[in-house]
Order: C-alpha cells, then sequence, then structure tokens
C-alpha cells in the first residue's frame, strides 16, 4: 500500500528511473540533448551542460588517470562498462595500449585473486553480467538458462561464451569462484579486438569449489565452499552444463577458458568435434606464438631445419605450442614428423622429459618424451641447457626469472653464429622467465624476443635506438577466431584454420615493423589484424568444406579463394570487406546512439507503461 499523500504511481515511476533508466539516456549521459531530455522527464534533474562524446571520453580518461594503482583503474573501468557499454568501449579502443593492460593481463591476476572482496563494488547491485553455476544447482541449469533468457533483450541471444571453472587461473592456480574475472576479461578484448557485439557476449564460471584452503577459510569468499570434485563428477557435471548451453543456444561459440592441465584437454577432446568449441590455453597460445616463431624463424641466421627447441613447462599450453610449431616444420619445409617432433625437447619440475626418466608421464607428455637420450637425465634447467645446446628458448613454466643471468648469457654464448629466439610467456608479469630488458643485456642486444605480458621498449645505451619487444597475447589471435568462427559457422574448428590464423599473422606486419624486425604486428592496429586474421579463417573453414553459413561460403567464392586446401593464411578483399563491415563499434555520437541504441542486459526490464516489469 502506498504511504499515505502519495500517489501509488508516481512513486513507482519514480523507482523505475532511479533503478532502471531509460536506456538511450543512461547512455547518453550528459550527451543527452534538450528535447530528449524533456521528453524523458529528465529536465531540472540533471545539470544543464550538454556535452559531445568526445569530451565526456576526455572526463572519463582524466578519471582513469587520477587512480593510482591497476587494481583501482580495473574497479574504475568495470564499473564504468556497466553502467555505460558505448563510453566504455569508446575509452578502450581509443586507448587501447593503456586500457588492455588493467582489464586483462596482468591487472585481471590480481583482480581475480581479490574478486570475492571488490564484488560489490564493480557493478551496480544486480546487474547481471554472466552466469555463476554452482555444482550444487547443475541440475537446475535449464533454471539457471532460463533465468539469463529472461535478463536479455529481445534479439541479444549469446553468440560468444567463454567459460571457466577457476581451477588453473594464468599461472595463479585454483582460484575457484574468483576466476570469474577472466571470462568477464576476455570477452572485453573479444569486442575491443574483433568487434564481436558486447550484448551478446556470455561469461560463465562453473563453481565447482576450490582446493585453495585460503578461499575455504575467507569468510569474504562469495564461491561454493567445497573441495573439487573427482573427475567423474566433473566431467558429468560440466558436460551436463555445456549439452544445457548448446541446446539453448545452438550456433554459439564457446571458449575453454583456464581449466586444469587434464581437464583442458579432456573436454577439447570430447567437445570439439560435437560443437563450435576452442580452447585459448591449448589453441590460442600455440597459434599466437606460431605467428611469432615464424617471423623469429626468418630472421634468426639459420636454416629452419637446425633450430633446436626446448621449453619449460610442459602443460597444456606449452604442449600445445609446441605440437603447432611441429605442424609448422611439417607444412611449410616438409620436414617428416618423426624428424620435426626430435627438433623439440621439454623440461618440467623433474627435469628434461624422458621415456625411462621413471616417473608415470601425464599423457599430454607422452607424444614429446624423448627416446634418444641414452640414459642421460638432466634433473635441472642448467643441465638440459649445456646437454641440449638449444638455438631457442620457450617458457611456460610459471617460474620466476627461470631464465635468468647464467642462462640468458650461454644462450647467447652457444648461438653465436645465430640469433637466439627467447619467449618467456608466462603470465602475469610476476610469473615471468625474464624481461625484455635482461634479455637484451645478455644477448648482446641480439635476442628475437616475445613475451606473455607486456615489457617497456629497451633503449640500446650505446645507440640510443629503441626495440619494441614482441608480445605473444593471445590477444592477437583469440578474438578473430571467434570473429570468423561466429560469422562462417564452421562445423567444428580445425587445426589447419587455427595454423592459417597464425600464418596470417605472421604475414600481417605492415613495412615499417617489418624493417624494425619487430615479430608482431603493433598492438594499436589490433582491430586492421583481427579483420584479416578472421577473413583467413573463413577462407580456411570454407576450403575445407567445414563452413556452413551460405553467405561468407559464396563470399570466398566470389573471391576466388576455395581452391586447395593448405593453410597458407591468405584472404580475399571481398571477405575482409564483409568482416570489417560486421564488427561492432561503439556509437560516436548522440546521432549514431539514437540509431542503434544498445540494449544492456544488466538492467532490469521496464514495461511500457514506465514500471519495472516483474522477472
Amino acid at each position: 500500500m502506498a504511504p499515505s499523500g502519495t500517489d501509488s504511481g508516481t512513486s513507482s515511476a519514480r523507482r523505475s528511473r532511479s533503478t532502471s533508466p531509460d536506456p538511450l539516456a543512461s547512455t547518453a549521459g550528459t550527451a543527452l540533448p534538450y528535447a530528449t531530455r524533456t521528453a524523458l522527464h529528465l529536465k531540472g534533474l540533471v545539470p544543464s551542460g550538454v556535452e559531445d562524446f568526445k569530451i565526456q571520453e576526455q572526463r572519463a580518461l582524466e578519471q582513469l588517470n587520477m587512480k593510482s594503482t591497476n587494481m583501482e583503474k580495473y574497479m574504475f573501468l568495470s564499473w564504468l562498462r556497466t553502467t555505460n557499454l558505448n563510453l566504455f568501449y569508446r575509452l578502450v579502443l581509443h586507448n587501447l595500449k593503456q586500457i588492455a593492460p588493467v582489464i586483462y593481463t596482468p591487472t585481471v591476476g590480481q583482480a581475480c585473486q581479490e574478486y570475492s572482496h571488490i564484488y560489490p563494488f564493480l557493478a551496480p547491485p544486480n546487474a547481471v553480467d554472466g552466469l555463476y553455476i554452482p555444482l550444487t544447482e547443475v541440475d537446475n541449469i535449464a533454471e539457471i538458462i532460463e533465468n539469463y533468457r529472461e535478463s536479455i533483450a529481445e534479439g541479444d541471444e549469446p553468440e560468444i561464451t567463454v567459460i571457466t571453472d577457476g581451477s588453473r587461473i594464468l599461472g595463479l592456480g585454483d582460484l575457484g569462484m574468483n576466476g570469474m574475472g577472466i571470462p568477464v576479461g576476455k570477452l572485453q578484448l573479444y569486442v575491443a579486438a574483433a568487434g564481436l557485439n558486447p550484448d551478446r557476449c556470455l561469461p560463465i564460471v562453473l563453481d565447482f569449489g576450490t582446493n585453495t584452503e585460503r578461499y575455504l577459510e575467507d569468510p569474504l569468499y562469495l564461491g561454493l565452499r567445497q573441495h573439487r570434485p573427482a573427475d567423474k563428477e566433473f566431467y558429468d557435471a560440466a558436460n551436463k552444463v555445456i549439452e544445457a548451453l548448446h541446446a539453448a543456444f545452438p550456433s554459439m561459440f564457446i571458449q575453454f577458458e583456464d581449466f586444469s592441465t587434464d581437464h583442458a584437454f579432456g573436454l577439447l577432446d570430447h567437445w570439439r568435434r560435437r560443437t563450435l568449441c576452442f580452447n585459448d590455453d591449448i589453441q590460442g597460445t600455440g597459434c599466437v606464438v606460431l605467428g611469432g616463431f615464424i617471423s623469429a624463424v626468418q630472421q634468426a641466421g639459420i636454416p629452419p631445419e637446425e633450430q633446436r627447441i626446448l621449453f619449460v613447462g610442459a602443460g597444456s599450453a606449452g604442449v600445445g605450442v609446441a605440437k603447432q610449431l611441429v605442424d609448422y616444420f611439417i607444412i611449410e619445409h616438409a620436414i617428416p614428423e618423426e624428424q620435426a617432433k626430435a627438433m623439440f625437447w621439454f623440461v618440467d619440475s623433474r627435469g628434461l622429459i624422458t621415456a625411462d626418466r621413471g616417473d608415470k608421464l601425464a599423457e599430454h607428455k607422452v607424444y614429446f618424451a624423448r627416446h634418444d637420450n641414452n640414459g642421460v637425465q638432466c634433473k635441472t634447467l642448467e643441465d638440459t641447457l649445456e646437454y641440449i645446446k638449444p638455438t631457442a628458448l620457450i617458457g611456460l613454466s610459471t617460474i620466476h626469472k627461470a631464465f635468468n643471468e647464467h642462462i640468458l648469457t650461454r644462450m647467447n654464448e652457444m648461438n653465436r653464429d645465430a640469433r637466439p629466439i627467447i619467449f618467456p610467456l608466462s603470465n602475469p608479469e610476476t610469473k615471468a622467465e625474464c624481461t625484455f630488458e635482461e634479455a637484451m643485456q645478455c644477448t648482446d642486444n641480439r635476442v628475437l624476443f616475445a613475451s606473455g605480458t607486456a615489457f617497456p621498449e629497451y633503449i640500446i645505451p650505446e645507440t640510443g635506438e629503441e626495440r619494441v619487444p614482441g608480445q605473444g597475447n593471445n590477444m592477437y589471435v583469440f578474438p578473430a577466431i571467434g570473429l570468423g568462427a561466429v560469422l562462417c559457422k564452421p562445423e567444428w574448428i580445425t587445426d589447419t584454420m587455427i595454423y592459417a590464423v597464425a600464418k596470417a599473422l605472421a604475414s600481417s606486419r605492415n613495412k615499417d615493423e617489418v624493417a624494425r624486425n619487430e615479430l608482431y604486428p603493433r598492438i594499436e592496429r589490433i582491430r586492421e589484424v583481427s579483420a584479416q586474421l578472421a577473413a583467413a579463417f573463413i577462407r580456411q573453414a570454407v576450403r575445407e568444406g567445414l563452413a556452413q553459413d551460405p553467405e561468407y561460403k559464396d563470399l570466398v567464392k566470389q573471391d576466388g579463394g576455395c581452391e586447395g586446401s593448405a593453410p597458407d593464411g591468405t584472404h580475399g578483399e571481398i571477405v575482409l570487406a564483409a568482416v570489417s563491415k560486421r564488427m561492432w563499434h561503439p556509437a560516436e555520437n548522440f546521432e549514431q546512439l539514437r540509431e542503434c541504441c544498445p540494449h544492456h542486459h544488466h538492467h532490469p526490464k521496464v514495461s511500457a507503461e514506465g514500471s519495472q516489469s516483474s522477472l
């Protein structure tokens, strides 16, 4: 009952205005023209100034730069994204190099560790920003999906999801439900880098418990307070969720992210031919590293078949990378598989991986176990380095400073006739095997370098020359793969489609980047590069007869790209133009916004009468 002396309808309207503003008004904000303010009954309720979107951006950037820590910046940007999606993506796209390390690695690692502590301050109350699926509610997955459907606008059914169980977040270990920060951040990069529609992106965390005691004991932890299930229960529950998601959204692209190594391989093996899915740790990391490695081999100064490649770290990412590099030597240089495989060595926590080491190897390690060591067992990286004398050193160990001064110096000494290839790929920076500065100083500035995290440019003291480090950031490839998959809808994603993207990445450097011997294109060109890579993915999918979208099949045919099946990473201009046109862009002014006022799935629905609808 309304309080005495008040009108219940007026009270309801007031509640509606404060809790569920008109999408156009909330998105335009201070850029809302006077006439529109009058029509929406906002006259006198907001400051009188009317400004353009560039001024709004200027103010937001000013506030961002006033934050003293990256965590404060992360929280500011999260709130901005969930309250004004359009302004957020304008800010990101116009300041990508500055903001990408805040919304994703390395800052997202700390954000995940503290997620339960900061969650209420990342978005307005009751904001729907993804699905949290506890193990105890898996049998109610249909209800959970229906709840999500009711929270989104008509026509905004998800076309892409990133899903994790938080069991192996970056190099930080088992973070449980706190791992939700990874799908949220990853999908922001899908939008920023490749123009996926942000209203059709769905982050998901499988809250199946955690084995990290400090979270179970943390009174502020928001996840399920129990240890993780055994394998059978895990797979039964995970498969039930994926089956329900596929049934509800049959064309949705599914990216598996940051599962424990065995589960990452298990889920991908089970689902990759059953639904449109991809694992960025296994396939994406290998793809982006291959793109940089192709560029590095071209500059190394020795024949490709003479490369001797040592991996430090033998998890899902390391093995996935190595298998794609093997494919490169087979496809590009006609090296037989056994010979190509013999160019690779692996070190894990027990030392050099050999078939006769005496321990039971995990299944994914068996392929690269050495049989030619003649009983030699190396227990340390230092011993392995002296035994193998590698030309390339690739780190996915998550061991900070694993490539110490001695290791880097010896790599330089062992490769006097070639430029040493050194890729410390572990994330975040606190897990990186070495820095760009260390690699440059220990190799007489000769290193061919790519890292997983961003490092600053290095100025050679003797000459004043600036060198730009390569960053083997998966951001170069997974958004393009997702965009290509959403557009051409392949039956499944093959290794050769991924390979074509890596080849396209190596070919995407412009003349200036090639002249400066850089291994990757500049991150500022990411949208241009993503369009090229997505077009190459689509051409390969059509060539293999797996693309199902008739429009893109016809466009590839018009481009003359249907002949052959070799993954050469090329694309045609017609497909490239279509891909570029399909990319989502934030509105740059009020007129554009009014034409395509974006839905905000995190706002409660509002009825035609203006009062909040019951969900």
